[in-house]
């Protein structure tokens, strides 16, 4: 199954292309590195879950949260009453199963 795409393109100056390339980042990793850490940011801020963030960053699910992991991105980030809330759901659900 093909899955419609759309093409995007992002201009920059020659010489920081040109520098870039001196250090061995070329177009179609240029791209993929463009492409992951759009994606990354966008899980950040909650714009994208967390499967639609991996395909956009061109990885299965697993291999996306290792990259998360390896740019100090949380997977699970919970403010404070978020993680209250799951507590309190977490202590409803073995009340309901001790009964």
């Amino acid at each position: 199954m093909t899955v419609p795409v759309v093409m995007i393109e992002t201009p920059m100056p020659e010489d920081v292309y040109r520098v870039l390339q001196t250090h061995g980042i070329f177009r179609e990793n240029l791209v993929e590195q463009a492409q992951r850490l759009l994606a990354m940011r966008f899980y950040r801020e909650r714009v994208l879950s967390l499967g639609k963030a991996a395909r956009l960053a061109g990885l299965d699910r697993w291999a996306f949260i290792e990259y998360l992991s390896e740019n100090q991105t949380p997977v699970l980030d919970f403010d404070d009453e978020e993680l209250q809330a799951e507590f309190a759901a977490v202590e409803e659900i073995q009340a309901g199963l001790s009964v």
